[in-house]
Parts: structure tokens; sequence; C-alpha cells
């Protein structure tokens, strides 16, 4: 049986360590072609040793120049920039979790060259999902998530093809850190502590994306988007076990949900080997159980969860999405170096939909990479404006 051969853009991310852990108890069925990363100067050499891709990418110049000293490997390929994806043949499977802006061309570009495109860069769907699906449909690629929310809502749907039997898809949220402090207690929030997901363990953006609840509003673009569903359609619940991810409730009156670990090897695993695999073969690292005493479900209060005014927006102007989450992007790079506080995120965002150049901006289509990224700049250099003397 041929080696499945497989790209990890991110591979030295929480996603990208999850599916090598997936793969490394069946390491002889799979072929390391591509490997990417930027800054975890440890990882990336223990990767180039132990699983000797064909090709690593590392886009950070200073830990390219200095790996490249220290390595010197007949088998791996180092490089500086994805223009090596040219070179590569079809390959069975890429993971996308090269996080932020800086994941959406290698994203597209790997389209063509992917049997399976697995998703867990948010940004990938929300800029550029016109551009992957008209890619995806030319070179006979199928992409879809591996959010847990996303891979849970696709799964249920799998049984159901008539859209117009759904009545609500509601995606699940922990809360994060912060879902019993009080209003007061979140002015002295430090990024240590907003790092410190109570269920899951992701990387450092992300997590503060969960305590503001920003990465709910952006799951719910991404499901408009991948299941072409309408946003009157999603809802967000939280639900502090993270155990249940998706939950689809039909017009018939039967409601499904899916359930399982907080633990990303799941979905990925999933993924990859498909859903008849036994999930403890496959893990290098077995699954720990947890015991079920209560599940809890409960709506998102705007009083606490200011970022779902935004939603709104995001129903009536195309770009809304693209501008808020290179603004968050922007924000939370400020908060975790420590130029803001917690609360200037959400804030910040908020003043930004108020703007007038935000609907001048917002109310057209973004139709190509050119347009993506003139909205993303212009988004960055609004926030950099307004915090300008404390950049300095």
């Amino acid at each position: 049986m041929s080696k499945k051969k497989i790209i990890i853009l991110g591979s030295t991310g929480s996603i990208g360590e999850s599916t090598i852990n997936v793969i490394l108890k069946n390491k002889k069925d799979f072929e390391f072609i591509l490997l990417a990363a930027s800054q975890n100067y440890k990882s990336i050499i223990s990767q180039i040793k132990v699983l000797q891709p064909k090709y690593f990418v590392i886009s950070n110049k200073k830990i390219y120049e200095k790996i490249k000293k220290k390595i010197k490997s007949k088998k791996t390929k180092i490089v500086n920039n994805f223009d090596v994806l040219k070179k590569i043949s079809l390959v069975d499977f890429t993971i996308s979790a090269i996080p932020g802006i800086e994941g959406l061309e290698p994203t597209i570009n790997s389209v063509k060259k992917s049997k399976k495109l697995l998703i867990a860069n948010k940004e990938s769907i929300i800029y550029g999902w016109h551009l992957l699906k008209k890619d995806s449909k030319k070179y006979g690629t199928k992409v879809s998530s591996i959010d847990s929310e996303h891979f849970s809502i696709g799964t249920i749907l799998n049984n159901f093809k008539d859209k117009t039997d759904i009545d609500k898809i509601y995606l699940t949220a922990s809360g994060g850190p912060f879902l019993n402090y009080k209003k007061n207690e979140l002015k002295k929030i430090s990024p240590s502590d907003a790092i410190k997901h109570p269920r899951w363990k992701m990387g450092k953006k992300i997590s503060v994306d969960s305590a503001t609840l920003m990465n709910k509003i952006l799951e719910i673009i991404e499901a408009q988007k991948i299941f072409s569903i309408g946003l009157d359609k999603l809802k967000i619940l939280i639900h502090p076990e993270s155990l249940v991810h998706a939950i689809v409730k039909f017009n018939n009156g039967l409601t499904f949900f899916l359930y399982h670990e907080p633990d990303m090897r799941i979905p990925i695993a999933n993924s990859i080997y498909g859903s008849s695999i036994k999930i403890n073969k496959v893990l290098s690292k077995n699954i720990k159980n947890t015991k079920i005493k209560n599940l809890e479900f409960f709506e998102p209060k705007i009083s606490k969860y200011k970022i779902l005014e935004t939603l709104n927006f995001i129903k009536k102007y195309p770009s809304a999405g693209i501008l808020i989450n290179s603004a968050n992007e922007e924000l939370v790079n400020m908060f975790l170096r420590g130029k803001i506080q917690y609360n200037s995120i959400i804030s910040s965002i908020l003043n930004l939909i108020k703007d007038k150049k935000f609907k001048k901006y917002a109310i057209h289509p973004a139709n190509n990479l050119n347009q993506i990224y003139f909205l993303n700049d212009w988004t960055r250099n609004y926030i950099k404006s307004k915090f300008k003397k404390i950049l300095k």
C-alpha cells in the first residue's frame, strides 16, 4: 500500500502538533511532503530530525537563517517561502493551520495540490472562502473545516442533504476563563490570565478569542459560508463543559447534537482516517474520557459579551467579517504584547464598526486577494492610528 502524502501548514502550533500526534503511531503509512512554521525554533529542529519532510518552509527570516546554519539535512530542503509548493505533486491531505491572514495564500495555493484540504485557519474561510470554493471545484479538491464545531455540524448534516429542513444550528462556546467574572473584574486581566483556557489546549491568540467570544463570531461566519446557511439560523450557546460541539435542530421536531472530548485530535483523526477508526488505536497518547455529570447550555448575554453586537453588521455588510477579523488580530496582538488592556479589544472593534469608513469598505464584497489585502491593511492601520501614542 502506498503511503499517504501530507502537508501541514503550521506544524508547530497546537493543531499541527495534534495532527502529528494522530499520525505518529502509523508513521510508516504517511510521508511528510511539506511542513511549515515560523517561530518555534526547538520544535522546527525536532520535526526536521524526526519527521524528515521533503520540504520545510520557515517563514521567519531570522529563524530560517539560524536553522539553515545548524541543520545539514540530506532528506529535508529548508526554504524561506512557499514558492516550493509549485514543485510539489498531488498530496492526499493538506492541514491548514497557520494562524491569521498569513495562512490565506498558502491555503489557497494548496487547493490545487491536495485531494483533501482540512482547514483550521479561520481567516482562510472568512477572507477567501469564495476563492477556495472556486478552486476546489476546478481541481476536484474536497475542502472542509476541522474546527470541532464545523466538523460536528458537517457530521450531523451528512445524513440531511436538504438545508430547508434545518430550523437552527447552535455552535457551543465554553465561555472562556472569565465565564464567572463580574464586569469590574475584567479590567484587571493580564495576557497570562487570558491564555489559560479551562478546557482546550490552544494557541495564545485563539485562547484570547475564546475569552472575548470572538472565536464564536468568526465560527458563525465560517458556518454560514461552508454550509450555505443563513446567519439568522446560526446561534451561539455557552456550554462550559465543552463536550457538545454543535446542535442542529430540524423542522421535524428532532434535534441532534455531537459530543466528543475537548481534544482536537478527535476531529483531526476522523477527518484523516474516516469515521470507522478506533480512536485510541491511532493516537500516540490516548484520549482521556470525562465523566459526565451535567451538561449545561445557556445563551450568552450581550451585556457581558459585547462582541455579539457585531453580528448585525456581519449580516448587513458583505466584507464586515474581514474588517472585524483584521481589527481583532491587531488588537489581540497588542494585548498579548502588553500594549492595551483586555477590555480595549472589544471596545475598539465596536468603535470601528461605528466609523463611517467601516460602512464604506464593508458594503462591497472583496472579490480577489488584492481587495482582501487592501481591507486588511486599511483596518490594521486604522487600529494602529487609535493607539499610536502607546505604540511608539
